[in-house]
């Protein structure tokens, strides 16, 4: 299924974080010490960034985690595991429900080769 989601102004949503952060720098009067422009299809813009916003957006870079992460499969190492852990590159199932399946089928397996 496809998601709708909202576009994003990336240098709004800058513009925004600077905004939200510059009120508890330290050392407001400080020279600035990176410019960081952003060209998009909406525009472009330039920001001038002081060290306390330089840190502040670095430390939200370095802690954001994409909810699409649910690591990495333990079969053939690929990222792609859905919402049920399921990965979508080799079609192993993850966590308690993957081993729980996995019991399951071997016990099925055993069975089934006893009985024959």
């Amino acid at each position: 299924m496809d998601r709708v989601t909202t576009p994003l102004d990336p240098a709004a949503v800058i513009a925004e974080f600077i905004d939200a952060v510059s009120p508890y720098n330290p050392h407001p009067d400080a020279a600035p010490v990176a410019v960081v422009g952003v060209r998009t299809a909406l525009g472009e813009d330039v920001f001038t960034l002081s060290d306390h916003v330089v840190r502040a957006m670095c430390k939200a870079l370095v802690s954001y985690r994409d909810p699409e992460d649910r690591g990495n499969c333990i079969g053939c190492g690929g990222r792609h595991l859905d919402e049920n852990l399921h990965c979508r590159d080799c079609g192993q199932l993850h966590g308690i429900l993957g081993q729980v399946i996995a019991e399951h089928a071997r016990r099925v397996a055993t069975e089934n080769d006893s009985s024959q």
